[in-house]
């Protein structure tokens, strides 16, 4: 029979704890600490070769982290199977409670992998990862402007200024930013903060064009048209939802996406007693903001009447997808406006929204809108 060795790696910037574990006799046939280089797990294994007679199979795996694709993509180089474990699915036994150091981790990585008791961590193609890690970026420069609009907030409003109108944000209140009346050096800080707001606002008009670009890409175009379609969901949703998940067709059913996604409530059941608790947020945490965020600004959109711009988003789609769109928008209202009616608070009624908007997206990526 052949055999089986499953190399568990706990990988750093600078070093990787490897343990080479039997599946067959469940046995550690070697651990080492070595520098952060492929080539030294690739040496790893031609060792353990050699105590071998028969024929051997390897396969090596670490927890996703902050080196994320780039080792799983050194070691399939070097022709070495190697799995990226997500961590919220990985078994842990009781003794990594009292012992956890960086061979303890690789031993644990090594007997999940033999096991079997892990999800592993869909790879993508090398575009989708460039564009996302673009994506992400632009995520970041979005918070930090969210930050900087925070701080100026607080600021005036320390100072005893604060803003009547209803609209925020428009070109109306940033002049009455402008003309506010302070000391010199307090002006100096209000302009500082002006400075730094009008400089996001310009990196993410320039990010949005890109992403603008990419999103009529012979790869995404129809897909994110089609996602757009969604009231809600505009084209930086939309190539978020489509390039972070990247293939929609491993999840069999609309509830295995949402699970994924961390939206479906947890449960903390004994004996005869059921509770169930808030949702488990695990998986990607991207995506399930990003939900969370289209969901906000569906619950605003009428749908009784569609305005111009659903129907501009509509144009050129099928009647098919309009239809399934249209159903998406029309449902999401209805049960949003009857949990408000029942006093739910709105935060979990828009995780409600997020949760059955997630099924809609995924039926659209994988075709099921019948």
């Amino acid at each position: 029979m052949k055999s089986i060795v499953s190399v568990g790696m706990d990988v750093h910037k600078n070093s990787y704890n490897l343990c080479a574990y039997d599946s067959k006799t469940g046995e550690i046939i070697r651990e080492i600490k070595c520098a952060s280089e492929a080539k030294n797990v690739l040496k790893l294994i031609d060792n353990i070769k050699k105590d071998y007679d028969g024929e051997v199979k390897f396969k090596a795996g670490y927890e996703a982290g902050c080196l994320g694709y780039s080792v799983h993509n050194q070691l399939e180089k070097l022709n070495i199977e190697c799995d990226i474990l997500a961590p919220t699915t990985m078994q842990h036994s009781s003794k990594n409670k009292v012992v956890k150091n960086d061979r303890m981790d690789a031993r644990n990585i090594a007997t999940n992998l033999a096991n079997g008791t892990y999800k592993k961590v869909y790879v993508p193609c090398e575009h989708d990862k460039d564009v996302k890690e673009y994506l992400r970026m632009m995520k970041t420069a979005k918070e930090a402007l969210k930050k900087i609009k925070q701080q100026l907030n607080a600021f005036v409003l320390r100072e005893g200024h604060n803003y009547q109108q209803k609209s925020k944000w428009t070109e109306a209140h940033l002049q009455w930013f402008r003309g506010l009346e302070t000391s010199d050096i307090l002006k100096e800080v209000l302009n500082e903060y002006l400075s730094q707001y009008d400089s996001y606002t310009d990196r993410i008009e320039r990010y949005s064009a890109r992403v603008e670009e990419f999103s009529h890409e012979e790869n995404y175009e129809n897909k994110i048209a089609e996602l757009r379609s969604i009231a809600g969901i505009d084209t930086t949703s939309a190539m978020t939802l489509h390039i972070e998940i990247s293939d929609f067709n491993r999840f069999p059913t609309a509830n295995a996406f949402t699970s994924y996604v961390g939206l479906v409530p947890g449960e903390n059941s004994s004996g005869e007693k059921s509770r169930r608790t808030s949702i488990t947020k695990q998986g990607n945490s991207i995506v399930r903001t990003t939900l969370i965020e289209c969901a906000q600004a569906l619950v605003k959109a009428n749908p009784y009447i569609k305005s111009k711009r659903i129907k501009a988003k509509q144009k050129g789609q099928s009647c098919e997808v309009i239809d399934y769109a249209d159903k998406a928008l029309f449902r999401l209202s209805k049960k949003y406006h009857r949990m408000m009616n029942k006093g739910i608070h709105r935060n979990k009624i828009i995780t409600a929204i997020a949760r059955e908007l997630a099924c809609y997206v995924w039926g659209m990526e994988t075709g099921n809108i019948h």
